[in-house]
Parts: structure tokens; sequence; C-alpha cells
């Protein structure tokens, strides 16, 4: 890959991947609501499901869009209901006081399944594989995926710890609740582009 592209390539990995979008905000909530080593599995789930994605659409995946363009309206719609359901668990998390024990954080599974319904997500792997593989080779598609690895993880793991240090100052159940508010207003409003490109 040449200097250029590579680094254009570095450019497009750090601005998605630092930028607010559902990932990132689920994370931060997390962050503040079960603290950052509990949220740990969520933001493993979220790096190796994206890095899984970019593979997987290298290797084809992102076609079938074009072949069966239903299949892309049924992604857009999937993707607006779960996120809207998230927004709604978000917004209903209880306050760490008055929470039961079974609340717990989103697993390394579920974080990973998440990908496949994260218009965000979508849209920096298909953009990352189209753009940043020109050749279309097996090593182009290894370079893209480590060079969002090296952007991404230290990204999400930014927005965990965000998370974490707000949770210093959301100590009275009324700021958290006003924060969950926030948070799940912020992940409905991330599906605009999706509703209307």
């Amino acid at each position: 890959m040449q200097y250029d592209l590579l680094t254009a390539l570095a450019g497009f990995a750090f601005v998605s991947s630092i930028t607010p979008g559902p990932n990132n905000l689920m994370l931060m909530a997390s962050g503040a609501n079960f603290g950052f080593i509990r949220s740990l599995p969520h933001m493993a789930g979220v790096g190796f499901g994206f890095l899984a994605m970019i593979i997987l659409v290298g290797l084809g995946l992102g076609q079938v869009f074009e072949i069966y363009p239903i299949s892309h309206t049924i992604l857009k719609i999937g993707s607006v209901v779960y996120l809207l359901y998230l927004a709604w668990k978000i917004a209903t998390s209880a306050p760490k006081e008055t929470s039961d024990q079974t609340g717990t954080p989103m697993t390394f599974l579920q974080a990973c399944a998440f990908q496949w319904v994260n218009p965000k997500a979508w849209t920096m792997a298909v953009t990352a594989v189209t753009v940043y593989t020109p050749d279309t080779s097996f090593s182009a598609l290894l370079l893209v995926t480590a060079v969002f690895g090296a952007f991404n993880i230290p990204c999400i793991t930014t927005w965990n710890l965000m998370g974490r240090e707000m949770a210093r100052v959301l100590t009275n159940p009324t700021r958290l609740r006003m924060f969950n508010y926030s948070m799940a207003a912020l992940l409905v409003a991330s599906l605009y582009p999706v509703l209307f490109p």
C-alpha cells in the first residue's frame, strides 16, 4: 500500500473510531453505570466483532447488498428497531443504589453480534474495504484490519474511561438518570443518517 493511501487510511480509521456512534455511546454509558473493568467484555466484543466484520466484508459479504437489495432494507429496519430498544434500555437503567444485582453490561458475544446491526460499523467496514483495498488482495485487507485495530481499540477504551470518570460526578441518582436519558437520546440521534440518508 502506498504511503499516501496508508496515511489516509490511518486518518479515516482514527476519525471514524473516535467520533460518537452507537458503540462509543453505549461504552460510555456502560463505563458510567458498571465501571471500566465490568465493561471490558463489552469493549472486547466491539473490537473483535468490528475487525471480523471488516474481514468478512472484504471477503465478499458486502456484495450481498448488491445481489439482494432487499437485504439492505431488512438490515436497516432491524438496526433501527434494535437501536431503539437499546436506547430504551439505557434510558431506563436504574441508578446503582436502586438497581438489582442482575443488571449487567453487554457481554462479549452480544457486543460482537451488535456490530451486524450497527449502521456506523457497516458504513466504516464497507468504506474501508472499498476505498482502501483497491487491489482486493488479502494482504491489503489484513493491513486495513490491522490499522483499524490499532486505532479502534484505544478509541473505544477512551469512551469507556470517559464514562467511568463521569460516574464520579454521577453519584446522585438524579444526575445518573439524566445522563442515561442523554445517552439514550444521542443513541436515537445517531439513527438520523440511517433514516434520512
